[in-house]
């Protein structure tokens, strides 16, 4: 600070922001959630942007001190409601940019718009959405990995570990490295999470999201006493991505979510779980969070047909689900299902009475029917390639971009969105859809250069029209229910899951690997959101039952398997637990999620989630090993009882010093309890 500057503050409930400018770009100087509250943040300047010609200001490999971003000026600001708008200039390049800080909740969605107000084209290679200094060194960072049949595997690791001192404060050195984590093509948490935490033991802790189904960038570096994160969407470097701004063109960065805790990292992922919640467009058709039966996991596998789904069907509503999802298959004929699709009509001779007779018996068993479809996805055989024109898919150098036997639409273009919307308004009236699964199997790669300057900017717009299609879709049929899946959970960002209603959390098909995936699914997806499957199998014993029902129960039940082949205990722990979710939905879609063991390991041999809400908590334990005593400090001088499986053995639950203490059993079991003051 010096004394030539000039502050303003902007609050919010839960939020206090205070900026200052003078002979320098506009920084944030205070960011805390309130005004006695300590601040996360050291002063840094808002804006990071990058053009052809002119990059970094000073030699490093970190998105800071760009020569765009250190020459801007302060030039007004105002504020209405939840929003604040920042504007600076750089008048000899003519770049203008309005930082937008939008409060969702107890956090701040950021973006910035940059404008060409100069008489030349400008070619934008990079803008950060969100950067800021956080005050000292002393966090743990968290990121999560992730992969098909995998997800949702976090690392938490101390900053100095991945980022030592090297010496700054001695000799006055800014750090050039960064501890980077970077999504490559299409999927856009095919690889890694799209989420970051610095989880501080005193003080404040700061996590962000990246809201982008493109490509994306986040980043720490550090200095003596600080670190800094920069969040990005799509860049030249990373991405191919290249935006060309004519003059009086404009570029809206990707959204970053950003919030600050008064504690660790439960209190941080708490918050984020607040933001995500308050970013959700609301849409009162998800409002009763019905439970999803869908015949593809470790029972139909791509291939129903009537005889195969009428027993499915009577035994889904017997278990009380309430919508009924086909899945792959439905559309296909005797050459199979991938290659040919994209006409979304049902296979010959696949449904005895026709694809209207399954619906009509998903209807009359209280349920609403759900179909699948992989919308952006065309078979190279399929005759919509042939009829649509090339412009109309993702094309590289004059030529169609084919993966896996895949084309790919580019919702930019009206036939590509005209085509879908005759696909989704049709299957709607003919067959009384509800549902859909919406599936992305492939990972197209940069993008496309059809119409841009790169093929990274095409990619990015079409995920926003992808985005503004699956809006308008709803805004004309507004009790369709949308899932988001891509082979599991390769493409889970709130671009997408602010506008639909559910996600499927993974295709893991071993229930002994899945509560691994189920109980960090809140980290990433709300837990009203995380479509977490349910798939008990006739061959599984009753306690194996219970561990497979439990994922189902701490999130979305997602409901699969042949129910009509268990045995009468089976069935009853199945309904017991469908009956349990159903009563405690409500709850779930208010709690944010606590770990009493950590976030889970991959080969942890006892796993813990809790749910807590006002209105009553719910915690699930399994146990994958051998018998352990477990301890929840975290539940001092709380009651924890049972709730499921009534019909096993109950666990013993003990107090030590007010502690509770489970005696979990060895082997493959797992149990709900119900959390509660004494």
């Amino acid at each position: 600070m010096t004394n030539a500057d000039i502050e303003f503050e902007w609050h919010r409930p839960g939020l206090h922001l205070r900026f200052a400018h003078g002979d320098g770009p506009v920084r944030l100087v205070r960011l805390a959630t309130g005004p006695e509250a300590r601040s996360a943040v050291v002063p840094c300047p808002i804006v990071e942007l990058h053009t052809a010609g002119r990059n970094r200001e000073h030699n490093t490999q970190i998105y800071v001190r760009s020569v765009a971003g250190v020459r801007l000026r302060y030039a007004g600001h105002e504020s209405d409601g939840d929003e604040l708008r920042v504007r600076q200039r750089e008048e000899a390049s003519g770049i203008e940019v309005v930082s937008v800080f939008r409060a969702a909740g107890p956090g701040l969605q950021i973006t910035q718009t940059v404008r060409n107000t100069g008489s030349r084209d400008l070619m934008l290679t990079m803008v950060a959405s969100a950067v800021v200094s956080v005050a000292g060194t002393g966090y743990d960072v968290l990121w999560g990995r992730s992969e098909w049949l995998g997800e949702n595997r976090w690392e938490q690791r101390p900053l100095t570990e991945l980022l030592p001192d090297l010496a700054f404060g001695r000799f006055g050195f800014t750090g050039r490295g960064h501890f980077a984590v970077t999504s490559h093509g299409s999927w856009s948490s095919g690889e890694v999470l799209p989420t970051g935490v610095l989880a501080a033991a005193e003080g404040p802790s700061v996590a962000w999201q990246v809201e982008t189904s493109a490509g994306w960038h986040w980043e720490l570096s550090r200095g003596a006493d600080s670190v800094t994160l920069g969040v990005l969407g799509p860049t030249d470097l990373e991405h191919q991505f290249v935006e060309r701004l004519a003059p009086g063109g404009e570029f809206t960065s990707v959204p970053a979510g950003l919030v600050v805790a008064d504690g660790g990292r439960d209190a941080a992922f708490a918050a984020l779980t607040g933001y995500r919640r308050a970013i959700r467009v609301p849409r009162t058709a998800d409002g009763r969070l019905p439970v999803v039966y869908n015949d593809y996991m470790n029972t139909l596998m791509g291939d129903p047909s009537t005889e195969k789904l009428l027993p499915l069907i009577e035994s889904a509503a017997a278990a009380g689900a309430e919508c009924f999802c086909i899945d792959a298959g439905w559309f296909a004929g005797p050459e199979g299902w991938w290659a040919g699709a994209g006409e979304w009509r049902e296979g010959p001779d696949r449904f005895t009475g026709g694809l209207l007779a399954v619906t009509d018996a998903i209807h009359r068993a209280g349920m609403r029917p759900g179909l699948w479809l992989e919308p952006e996805g065309v078979g190279v055989k399929s005759p919509v390639a042939a009829r649509l024109p090339d412009e109309a898919f993702f094309c590289r150098y004059g030529e169609r971009v084919v993966e896996g036997n895949h084309y790919q639409l580019d919702l930019r273009h009206p036939a590509a969105r005209a085509h879908l919307d005759e696909t989704v308004d049709r299957l709607v009236e003919e067959f009384g859809v509800g549902y859909f699964k919406l599936d992305y199997n492939v990972n197209i790669g940069a993008g496309t250069d059809v119409g841009v300057a790169a093929p990274g900017a095409g990619l990015l717009g079409h995920t926003r029209a992808l985005r503004d299609w699956l809006l308008d879709v709803q805004e004309r049929h507004p009790r369709l229910l949308i899932e988001s899946c891509s082979s599991g959970a390769m493409r889970m960002d709130y671009h997408l899951l602010s506008a639909v209603h559910l996600q499927s959390t993974s295709d893991q098909q071993d229930y002994r690997m899945y509560p691994a995936v189920a109980a960090a699914a809140p980290a990433s997806v709300l837990p009203e959101q995380a479509g977490n499957w349910a798939y008990p199998a006739a061959d599984m014993t009753p306690e194996e039952t219970a561990f497979a029902m439990v994922s189902g129960v701490m999130g979305r039940m997602y409901l699969s398997g042949f129910l009509h082949e268990l045995g009468a205990e089976q069935t009853a722990l199945v309904h017991e637990a469908v009956a349990l979710h159903r009563e405690r939905r409500g709850g779930i879609a208010a709690a944010h999620p606590v770990w009493p063991l950590g976030l889970p390991g991959w080969n942890d041999e006892v796993i813990a989630l809790l749910l807590e809400a006002d209105g009553g908590s719910l915690l699930a334990v399994w146990s994958r090993g051998d018998a352990a005593e477990l301890a929840l400090p975290d539940l001092r001088g709380r009651a924890v009882r049972q709730v499921y499986p009534a019909s096993l053995p109950k666990w013993t639950v003990r107090e030590r010093d007010g502690v509770p203490v489970l005696d979990v059993p060895p082997g493959t079991c797992a149990r709900v309890f119900d959390v509660t003051p004494h």
